[in-house]
C-alpha cells in the first residue's frame, strides 16, 4: 500500500471520531485548546490501537486466506464504507441530546471505543496486505488526534452543517480502496 493510500486511509478511519468529536464540541461551552487536545490524544490512542489488534487477528488467520485476501479486503473495507456512509445519512444525528458540557472520562473512553471498531476492521483487512502495520497504526492514532482536537474546537460553528458528512466521506474513501486493492491484486 503507498504512503498516499495509508493517509487516505488514517483520515478515513477518524471520519467517525471527528463527527463524534463535533457532537462533543458543539456539548461544551466554547472548549479550551487544552480540553479540545486531550481529547483528541484519548481518541488517537484507542484508534491507533485497535488496527494493531485488529492485525493481531488477521495475521493469525492469514494462512487460511491468503488466496483470496483481497477479495477479504474489499468486501471489509467496502462494507465498512458503505456502513459509515449509511451512518453518515442518518437525520438529526448531528445534534446528540445526550452530549453534556461536562462529559465523563468514562463516557468518551466508550465513544473513543465505539468510533474505532472501524480501525479493528481495518487492521484485520491490513494483515492481508504488504502494509507496515506499526506505520499505519501509528498514522491512524495520529491523524485521528489532529481530526478529534479539531472537530471538538469547530464543533460548535460547525455542527448543524457538517456534522455526519465527514463520514460519508470517509466512507467513500475506504470504498475506493477496497476498489483499488481488489485492482491492483487482479492485474
Amino acid at each position: 500500500m503507498s504512503s498516499v493510500a495509508l493517509i487516505l486511509l488514517a483520515f478515513a478511519m477518524s471520519t467517525d471520531a471527528f463527527a463524534a468529536a463535533i457532537g462533543k464540541g458543539a456539548a461544551l461551552r466554547k472548549p479550551k485548546f487544552s480540553q479540545a487536545l486531550k481529547i483528541g490524544v484519548l481518541f488517537g490512542v484507542i484508534e491507533g490501537t485497535t488496527p494493531l489488534i485488529g492485525w493481531l487477528i488477521g495475521y493469525s488467520a492469514k494462512g487460511y486466506v491468503q488466496a483470496w485476501d483481497h477479495w477479504l479486503a474489499f468486501a471489509l473495507l467496502t462494507l465498512l464504507g458503505l456502513h459509515m456512509i449509511y451512518e453518515g445519512c442518518k437525520p438529526g444525528l448531528d445534534n446528540d441530546p445526550d452530549n453534556a458540557p461536562a462529559t465523563p472520562l468514562f463516557k468518551l473512553i466508550l465513544t473513543a471505543i465505539g468510533t474505532s471498531i472501524d480501525a479493528l476492521t481495518v487492521g484485520i483487512t491490513l494483515a492481508f496486505m504488504d502494509v507496515n502495520i506499526w506505520l499505519a497504526a501509528g498514522l491512524i492514532g495520529a491523524a485521528t488526534t489532529i481530526m478529534v482536537t479539531i472537530g471538538v474546537l469547530v464543533g460548535r460553528v460547525v455542527s448543524r452543517w457538517l456534522g455526519h458528512r465527514a463520514e460519508i466521506g470517509g466512507g467513500l474513501t475506504l470504498i475506493v480502496i477496497g476498489v483499488w486493492v481488489l485492482y491492483s491484486h487482479t492485474l
